[in-house]
């Protein structure tokens, strides 16, 4: 090569990720090897397995396309774009080969394989950039957007902060004896009870008052009448987040953690809060204890800080999920409280269920409300007077406090939602057996809910039921993969317009409807394919890998895309904030860049893959 070509090259090269995190003289080193290819339109590089060069190609000037052996396109690409990933044996072992075509005149560097082997063996990060599984080069990407450092406490596990001091007594010892020993455990304010080896009740210092001191009661009485059971346990290996979310949804402020049956220490709200400082534990609290309906929406502004403060402090996208997740839940609980102050007592046993993203566990600043109500079978019509002035004030109150109430009216103070649970099996069983007749679309936002109020064995026993009557209507799952099919991922980004599948290419990316959306339809497939009673996207996705429905390789590939997918949204929500906008899920192409095209494209792919695997897997 002309060495005075050498600078040039460099400087094109230095702003691509991943070279961009080489240094300077390994760059120049690179930029030497590199061969320069002029390509006409038309011209075409074939790939196979049997190809005896290998080189990763860089589009310089130009555009390429990439089609399938089957003359599927593939993708398109433009300057800056990187493409033979897939063919750097041995990396990956090649699955498929393609053909690329020059569309314009173009020009192309190509890089040996030989010098990207020895790059990859000293740098590891460079080697995850570059690698063959698109998997491997979304973790890099993850790894580039989010920082270790910033997460702080959410990814902390419960043992490193709960304190180790606890007492345990056994069930028979007195009241007395067991203050006695909870006083020996110094700061400890709580007892675990044990009965053969099992736990089986605990006590604080509060009870003590509550239960005891305050009704005169006999102190040498055994503990077990006045111990709270069942109990809620922790596991050391268990996130923080998991445990603060038990103690807001339960209203707990003690959680033994324990391994087995080993009770190895305590955590309390006091090591969350006052060590610790979490910002979004206090805005629960603060909701938790608001005493007027004027009160909440002024906490609004919070709720938005803790989110920017997430994604800009770099935090995993499933924890940010779960952390407005577990803030939405409070304001929730906190209106169906003021409700139930408000109307007096329910008549009758009741459950208060969210559905879609809230369910799930994926909450973001656009999230809305979907919710429901399930009834116990003696209610009357009496009754549903009472819950439909309930659910209105809950769902009007969550509308001033931002979340947006549903568009298609799927909320619990629409009256065809506050239902008996004999209704509501009646519901799953029409939506089940008739999903042709335009029942898919009431049965997808119903197909996870979650209880954040009441009596949790109704959801419970719905939840079942439709596992049985999935288990018996063969048709079900066939028509939900036909209808999660419909709509299919773009192949890219090019210049300024979005590729689609269909040939009608977009000026935006509409990142939920193209993206997301088909992803987090494929779990909800697979897990109820399997019997999974969990709402979480990841969550059905490793169920059903645990079940052998989902090889361990395709669920690392579709969760890497699905956080990647969602910090993209979650950063377009961000600027979109920044700028006193409303936030969308249209992302122009213009704002993103060739760092996150080229990581878009890897995502595309990967979901275009599972989608044609459903298919198969389901197929009638």
């Amino acid at each position: 090569m002309d060495e005075s070509l050498i600078p040039n090259i460099v400087d094109f090269i230095g702003q691509i990720d991943p070279f961009d995190q080489l240094p300077a003289d390994v760059l120049k080193e690179v930029a030497a090897c590199i061969s320069i290819t002029y390509l006409g339109r038309g011209e075409q590089i074939h790939f196979s397995e049997d190809s005896s060069e290998k080189y990763l190609y860089i589009v310089r000037t130009g555009s390429m396309e990439q089609r399938k052996p089957d003359g599927v396109l593939r993708s398109k690409l433009g300057p800056e774009d990187i493409f033979g990933f897939t063919f750097l044996a041995p990396l990956k072992k090649v699955l498929d080969g393609y053909t690329a075509t020059a569309i314009e005149n173009t020009l192309l560097y190509l890089i040996p394989h030989a010098k990207l082997l020895k790059l990859t063996q000293k740098y590891p990060q460079f080697n995850e950039s570059v690698a063959a599984g698109a998997q491997l080069r979304l973790r890099s990407a993850l790894n580039v957007v989010w920082s270790n450092k910033e997460k702080g406490l959410f990814l902390k596990k419960v043992s490193e902060v709960a304190n180790g001091l606890v007492a345990t007594v056994d069930i028979d010892m007195s009241v007395q004896d067991v203050a006695k020993e909870m006083r020996n455990a110094c700061r400890s304010s709580t007892a675990v009870i044990k009965q053969q080896g099992k736990i089986v009740g605990l006590i604080t210092d509060r009870d003590m008052t509550k239960r005891v001191i305050a009704d005169g009661l006999d102190i040498h009485q055994p503990i077990k009448n006045v111990m709270t059971t069942p109990v809620l346990t922790i596991d050391p290996d268990d996130l923080i987040l998991k445990a603060a979310s038990l103690m807001m949804q339960y209203g707990i402020r003690s959680l033994p953690v324990v391994r087995g049956d080993e009770v190895l220490g305590l955590l309390t709200t006091s090591n969350l809060v006052q060590k610790h400082r979490m910002q979004a534990i206090f805005l629960i609290e603060k909701v938790k204890y608001t005493n007027t309906l004027e009160e909440l929406p002024s906490l609004t502004s919070e709720r938005q800080a803790i989110f920017e403060a997430l994604v800009e402090g770099n935090v995993n996208a499933d924890i940010i999920g779960q952390v407005m997740a577990m803030i939405m839940d409070a304001y929730n609980r906190r209106l169906i409280q003021m409700a139930e102050q408000e109307f007096g007592e329910p008549p009758c046993d009741y459950d208060w269920i969210v559905a879609g993203s809230h369910a799930r566990h994926e909450i973001h600043m656009m999230s809305d409300q979907d919710s429901a109500i399930i009834l116990s079978d003696t209610a009357t019509e009496a009754d549903k007077v009472y819950f439909s002035q309930l659910s209105k004030f809950v769902t009007d109150g969550m509308d001033k406090c931002g979340f947006d109430n549903c568009s298609g009216h799927y909320m619990a103070s629409n009256a065809k939602w506050c239902q008996t649970l004999s209704v509501w099996k009646q519901f799953y069983q029409k939506w089940v057996s008739n999903p042709q007749y335009g029942m898919l679309m009431n049965v997808s936002v119903f197909l996870e809910v979650r209880s954040i109020h009441g009596n949790n064995q109704f959801s419970q026993q719905l939840q079942d039921h439709l596992h049985q009557l999935i288990a018996e209507e063969s048709q079900f799952l066939p028509s939900l993969v036909n209808d999660a099919i419909r709509v299919q991922p773009p192949l890219g980004i090019f210049n300024k317009l979005v590729l689609e599948k269909s040939g009608n290419n977009t000026r935006v990316l509409n990142i939920k409807k193209y993206a997301l959306t088909l992803i987090v339809d494929l779990a909800r497939i697979y897990g109820l394919a399997v019997g999974c009673n969990q709402t979480g996207t990841q969550d059905r996705f490793k169920y059903a890998v645990t079940k052998g429905l989902l090889s361990e390789e395709d669920y690392k590939d579709t969760i890497e895309a699905f956080l990647f997918l969602t910090q993209v949204r979650y950063n377009h929500q961000l600027n979109a904030l920044r700028q006193g906008l409303q936030p969308n899920n249209h992302i122009e192409p213009s704002a993103i860049s060739s760092f996150e095209r080229k990581h878009l494209k890897d995502a595309f792919r990967i979901i275009s893959n599972l989608q044609e695997a459903a298919k198969l897997r389901f197929s009638e």
